[in-house]
């Protein structure tokens, strides 16, 4: 099957993968790491499908050496993954665990030594409990803990992690999490989760500020944005005017403070919440990026909904055929669409795909192997769109599919696999799936084409 078309990517294009702390690790009450809310989120009645959670996980805390294996034999030049501040700083501030942070020491020097460049999150949604017991992120004092933090990590890990990012997908952590209360910490009010979103945002530029002068080598740090396209259901005025709300909450609220514009005035008009801003703290939030990630799922189709809660709009389903297991309609041109409309329209300089993939239910065949033709599928249209949406000018430098492994997918438990890589949980043995068959050869092809180009200019 011929690679598509990825000839519009630099020779210096980054292929990787990617996973989170509190999805894979397990060991979650091991070698000082204190509880998180989502150990907490994961002990309510109901709040996780099968009453699953991520104690066990992929084990990856004691099998990440065969994990780094894993990763040298797909080929990907970076390993996105996420640094557990509760293993870290099991306080929320104060000392950091030694024990915590020697796990990450010797990953990153395994990475290395396997050519895998590290890309290190340092916050993927698990907050220390004993915070949240303070106010989690409605509270100032959060950011500021959460600075402290990074600034430990830069500088025990800065000597050798260049790319770093501050925050994972704020959006999930603010309205997943403080609005409609689906993700730890289950709260649902509006008020929580405006000042959530703002000290989340506020924490990211204390983070940036502080692993640039705590790290001892290079800094190049970026953003995560989950984004989505956002289409009207139909031309009714109401569903065009909710189609505006709905790209404001989802996509302008989390990208204009970042970038300098500030929080949209029509969503602070909806949401009527007051910023605890003190001053300063749009500069502040505002930090120079190096690059802007961005994790594309499934786009959104708006109608009003002017009886629900601000921000007053409903997903209707997607009229495509395809959707995975989630439910998310396949949609490739989406992901196109983004980049281009952060180069575009937001001046971004440089942009790199964080996340991207697809659950199916995979099968298991008699001999062990695993064979996923839609995931397959989904990969290759979503990379045939990175392709065009760099042809047509975004800067684009690197991608990283969604997921490695299969995990813990947070409330839909163990149920949903996203993994390049099978992981049957009884054994946690690792089986590679067409898909990631698929993606080591992609990543073989443009190297090789690259390497004809590099011959015929010199």
């Amino acid at each position: 099957m011929p690679a598509p078309d990825t000839d519009a990517f630099g020779p210096g294009f980054l292929w990787g993968v990617a996973t989170s702390a509190y999805q894979i690790e397990g060991a979650t009450a091991e070698d000082g790491r204190s509880p998180s809310i989502w150990d907490t989120f994961c002990r309510v009645p109901g709040a996780i499908d099968n009453g699953d959670d991520g104690d066990a996980a992929c084990d990856h805390y004691r099998r990440w050496p065969e994990d780094v294996a894993l990763m040298r034999g797909l080929g990907v030049d970076s390993y996105r993954f996420s640094l557990a501040w509760p293993r870290i700083v099991p306080g929320g501030t104060g000392p950091v665990n030694p024990a915590g942070l020697a796990f990450y020491d010797r990953l990153v020097d395994a990475l290395l030594e396997a050519g895998i460049r590290p890309n290190a999150t340092l916050y993927h949604w698990d907050l220390p409990q004993v915070l949240q017991d303070r106010g989690g992120w409605s509270e100032r004092a959060t950011a500021e803990a959460f600075a402290e933090y990074a600034g430990a990590a830069a500088a025990a890990l800065g000597d050798r992690v260049t790319d770093w990012c501050t925050l994972n997908e704020p959006l999930c952590s603010a309205w997943i999490g403080h609005l409609e209360g689906r993700m730890a910490p289950g709260v649902r009010d509006l008020t929580t989760a405006v000042r959530a979103s703002f000290h989340l945002h506020l924490g990211h530029g204390l983070a940036a500020q502080a692993v640039r002068a705590a790290s001892p080598g290079p800094v190049r740090l970026g953003i995560v944005n989950n984004l989505s396209t956002c289409e009207p259901g139909s031309t009714d005025p109401a569903d065009l005017a909710a189609t505006v709300r709905a790209d404001g909450h989802i996509n302008r609220w989390w990208l204009d403070p970042v970038l300098g514009r500030g929080y949209p005035q029509d969503m602070l008009d909806v949401y009527r919440v007051e910023l605890p801003d003190r001053g300063g703290d749009l500069a502040t939030i505002a930090q120079p990026l190096d690059w802007m990630g961005v994790n594309y799922y499934f786009r959104q189709i708006i109608a009003a909904d002017p009886t629900g809660p601000a921000p007053y709009f409903r997903q209707l389903p997607g009229p495509n055929p395809e959707h995975t297991a989630m439910g998310w309609e396949v949609h490739a041109a989406g992901l196109e669409e983004l980049l281009l409309r952060l180069t575009r329209e937001y001046g971004v300089r440089e942009l790199m795909v964080t996340e991207n993939g697809a659950a199916y239910h995979d099968t298991v065949a008699a001999d062990g192997s695993v064979t996923d033709p839609g995931r397959t599928a989904y990969l290759e249209q979503h990379l045939a769109a990175c392709a065009r949406a760099t042809a047509a000018g975004a800067p684009l430098t690197g991608y990283y599919a969604w997921s490695l492994l299969d995990n813990f997918e947070w409330a839909y438990g163990y149920d949903k696999r996203f993994g390049l890589v099978h992981v049957d949980y009884p054994t946690q043995r690792r089986t590679v799936k067409a898909s990631g068959r698929r993606y080591a050869e992609i990543i073989h092809a443009h190297r090789e084409a690259a390497r004809r180009q590099a011959r015929l200019s010199a």
